[in-house]
């Protein structure tokens, strides 16, 4: 399993305003927006960035992270072995990615994903 990509979560009430914060400050591009959420990465790099979130769509919790990886089953396989507290499991989403989310022994909560076509 490789890692793919690293994001920060950021729960957010007002949308909108947090978009215009991250792309008039920082220059950020909007890479896809669900309304929920909404992931921003500096220009031609989609392996960094921020992911604003008013609140999960499935999950019973919001997560503090993303990581995305190109094998989202041998993560869950891992992180099974390894005994690690799964928070939401893995779940092929309407919006296209595979992931589950895993609590850190410090009680930091990441979303484990693959997107279907790699990105």
């Amino acid at each position: 399993m490789r890692v793919t990509k690293m994001l920060v979560n950021r729960p957010v009430t007002d949308p909108e305003a947090s978009r215009a914060f991250w792309q008039g400050l920082f220059g950020l591009e909007v890479a896809f927006d669900l309304g929920w959420v909404v992931s921003l990465h500096p220009p031609g790099d989609d392996t960094t960035g921020v992911q604003l979130v008013t609140g999960d769509k499935t999950a019973p919790v919001d997560s503090d992270m993303s990581i995305g990886v190109d094998d989202v089953d041998e993560a869950y396989a891992l992180a099974q072995r390894h005994g690690y507290e799964i928070v939401h499991p893995i779940s092929d989403e309407e919006w296209g990615p595979r992931r589950f989310f895993v609590r850190t022994p410090d009680g930091t909560v990441v979303n484990v994903v693959a997107h279907p076509h790699g990105d």
